[in-house]
């Protein structure tokens, strides 16, 4: 058979990375266990850990695309827009979550950075103060410096979100973007039952249920 017979879905650009994934059936690739709705439910964490882990090996520049090959024959028309639906809805809401990581973590470091200057100043004071109250005795330099080394111990925590502890956030709500916006393309097995699709989602979720 041809290609266009075989798969379904996205075209995959040729400049893209390509990331491969080999499953049975397409409700594999979701979490078993959360009742939402298949369009809205988190991707199971082997997938997403192995998707994430291979984009994450990837250049920052270069464009993803995800090729999802089935042991199983097409089913629905609409699976592959379906599927790719689902994946950009799951990855754009990591994207979102990160970036509200980010800003409370920000909102963290402006409150830590205000304690942090205000008991700097403190500290600053009241070992001059102790230092002129007890000027040329040894004590007096010994508390002093105590007294600052403590100032400048408040302030490490402000200084480690704002230098440190922002980018690798960022860096993965970035990521998260790139996966939010990749092509999706379904490579099918023909040498398989062919009513398989009808227990595999999202065939399955549209039946009727008995009562």
């Amino acid at each position: 058979m041809s290609e266009v017979e075989q798969a379904a879905g996205d075209p995959i650009p040729q400049q893209c990375e390509v990331i491969e994934v080999h499953i049975g059936e397409l409700k594999r690739l979701f979490n078993s266990i959360d009742p939402s709705p298949f369009q809205e439910r988190d991707l199971d964490p082997k997938a997403e850990e192995f998707i994430v882990d291979w984009a994450r090996s990837v250049p920052r520049d270069k464009p993803l695309a995800l090729l999802v090959h089935l042991d199983r024959p097409a089913g629905l028309p609409e699976e592959p827009a379906v599927l790719r639906d689902a994946i950009r809805q799951f990855f754009g809401h990591r994207a979102d979550r990160s970036r509200h990581r980010l800003r409370q973590l920000f909102r963290v470091g402006r409150t830590s950075l205000g304690i942090g200057i205000v008991f700097l100043a403190l500290t600053v004071v009241v070992g001059g103060a102790i230092e002129e109250a007890f000027r040329g005795r040894r004590l007096a330099a010994i508390l002093r410096e105590s007294f600052l080394i403590g100032g400048w111990v408040a302030m490490w925590r402000p200084l480690e979100i704002f230098l440190y502890d922002w980018w690798p956030i960022l860096a993965e709500a970035r990521l998260y973007d790139r996966l939010s916006a990749m092509p999706v393309r379904i490579r099918y097995t023909q040498e398989a039952d062919p009513n398989a699709w009808r227990r595999d989602w999202p065939a399955a979720e549209s039946q009727p249920k008995r009562v």
